[in-house]
């Protein structure tokens, strides 16, 4: 059977050349004689996987000393207690950004820990803009300002930081890590879950500036704090070791692309297809405030849930599936991560222009 060009927000779409490089390595790694999957996660065969990831990763991220970095298991929501269990440690309160369902569902999480403060929030216009923010709203104490950088529910993305001062800055870019340069010193920690962007499901990528380290609340579980993870190089139980392979092919492979400036270009000129389609168009109608537009998730409607359902089942056939969007959006919604082609999103844009024709 033919690849289709799949773009569902997560698990998604992954490099066919990793995946045909997996293939490959599946059954004998190297000269291991074994799968990675049979692999000790203490043998020198992983632990050079694991060092040359990081190595990768530290390299094409521009990531300083300074910072740890961790391959942790739980996913993404998994962070959202980690975090205020491991920084809201001084005055036991955080600033929160709400720019969309895992926003929000992280400052949930965070209050069960200590005070959390909305400085701003996007859902009154269901989450289609990243909201002002009015600094004066913002508390100079808190031990750190949370934002979710691509919204991928909702297709936005922050492209100015907010400046937060001494406050260190956190944020989640499981929707787009790697796809855009970022400058990884604004931000105390970052993370990213592998299954939109890198990788597998399984694994999530946690970068933490050094100094946060070993402040966890009292109660903290073992296994939820970053200082033991640091000091045990990620290996304090056994990890994701097949993810961690395989999201350190996908680190590799960006880099043969040109690291992640050469991407960038890339995703901005994929992601200009697509929207320039939906400025121009009688019929579709993106539902993102043009400024905040996403380089990876690009959300768009037609006038009727009829038509919505007809232009999905013809992608399908056409080969273009997991285009239906979130619920609470409707329509469709094309993630077109790094590894999707820019002919998927000229294949899409065809069928667009072909169905608008006709009706």
């Amino acid at each position: 059977m033919q690849r289709v060009f799949n773009f569902s927000a997560g698990p998604s779409m992954l490099p066919l050349e990793v995946l045909e490089q997996a293939q490959k390595e599946f059954v004998c790694y190297g000269s291991s004689g074994m799968s990675v999957m049979e692999m000790s996660h203490r043998s020198q065969d992983f632990t050079d996987i694991l060092e040359q990831a990081k190595a990768d990763l530290k390299d094409l991220m521009h990531i300083p000393d300074n910072y740890e970095i961790l391959f942790l298991q739980g996913g993404g929501s998994t962070q959202f207690a980690m975090i205020p269990l491991n920084l809201m440690n001084k005055n036991n309160t955080a600033d929160y950004v709400v720019t969309g369902q895992w926003a929000k569902k992280a400052a949930e999480e965070a209050a069960r820990y200590g005070k959390v403060n909305i400085v701003a929030s996007s859902a009154d216009t269901t989450f289609d803009r990243i909201p002002e923010i009015d600094m004066k709203n913002c508390n100079p104490d808190a031990d750190y300002f949370y934002i979710t950088l691509n919204n991928t529910i909702y297709g936005t993305r922050w492209t100015t930081l907010p400046e937060t001062g001494n406050v260190p800055l956190v944020g989640d870019m499981s929707s787009s890590i790697l796809s855009e340069e970022i400058d990884i010193t604004k931000f105390g920690l970052l993370f990213a879950g592998a299954q939109k962007n890198l990788g597998p499901a399984g694994v999530t990528v946690v970068i933490v500036r050094k100094d946060l380290l070993g402040n966890a609340m009292d109660f903290t579980p073992t296994m939820l704090r970053y200082d033991i993870h640091a000091k045990n190089d990620s290996l304090y139980n056994t990890p994701p070791t097949y993810g961690i392979y395989f999201m350190g092919r996908v680190f590799a492979w960006v880099k043969a692309q040109g690291g992640v400036a050469a991407m960038q270009k890339r995703n901005e000129e994929k992601a200009a297809i697509l929207y320039d389609f939906l400025d121009q168009s009688k019929l579709f109608r993106g539902t993102v405030v043009k400024k905040d537009r996403s380089l990876m998730n690009v959300p768009f409607v037609l006038p009727s849930e009829e038509l919505n359902q007809e232009f999905i089942k013809q992608a399908k056939a056409a080969g273009l599936v997991n285009l239906k969007g979130h619920r609470t959006v409707g329509g469709m919604r094309a993630s077109i991560y790094n590894a999707m082609p820019k002919e998927g999103v000229e294949r899409l844009v065809a069928l667009m222009a072909d169905f608008e024709a006709k009706h």
